[in-house]
């Protein structure tokens, strides 16, 4: 279903945790975090003719439903 909707199935990741076990929850946010920052940026599609897409700033606030322009 992710990738049905463009979006690349490692930015997802599950896991249980405990309202007890803080350390534990800040380990995953970190790692996953690092993943992701590893990956880049999703490119709905993937990338076109050897050249990378970006958003730059302004449009990616533009885009955000808190800021609707």
């Amino acid at each position: 279903m992710l990738e049905e909707s463009g979006i690349d199935p490692e930015r997802f990741d599950i896991q249980w945790v405990s309202s007890a076990e803080a350390a534990r929850f800040a380990d995953i946010v970190t790692r996953f975090t690092e993943k992701i920052a590893a990956i880049g940026p999703n490119i709905p599609g993937g990338v076109i003719a050897g050249q990378a897409a970006t958003v730059s700033g302004d449009a990616a606030k533009s885009r955000h439903p808190a800021n609707p322009e």
